[in-house]
């Protein structure tokens, strides 16, 4: 005796959750890793390194390279010196 339930329309919806938690689970630690990658390197350049979370903004990476390009470092600047 049959019901009429396919199985396979009972797995689809977790099939799809599926593969979104997977995709996170591979997406989310490659952006921390990148968050702390800017972390340390605008620490190395004298920043705070809270500037990396410009990331999570719209267009936050352009920022961030424009504070790096055109902005003279704190790292730079000799003892005394405003």
């Amino acid at each position: 005796m049959h019901c009429g339930i396919n199985p396979a329309l009972i797995a689809a919806p977790f099939m799809g959750l599926f593969m979104v938690l997977l995709v996170f689970a591979i997406i989310m630690p490659l952006f921390l890793f990148k968050i702390f990658l800017w972390w340390r390197i605008f620490s190395k350049a004298g920043y705070s390194g809270a500037f990396s979370l410009l990331i999570l903004a719209p267009f936050g990476t352009i920022i961030m390279l424009c504070v790096l390009a055109f902005s003279r470092w704190p790292i730079e600047k000799k003892p005394g010196q405003v």
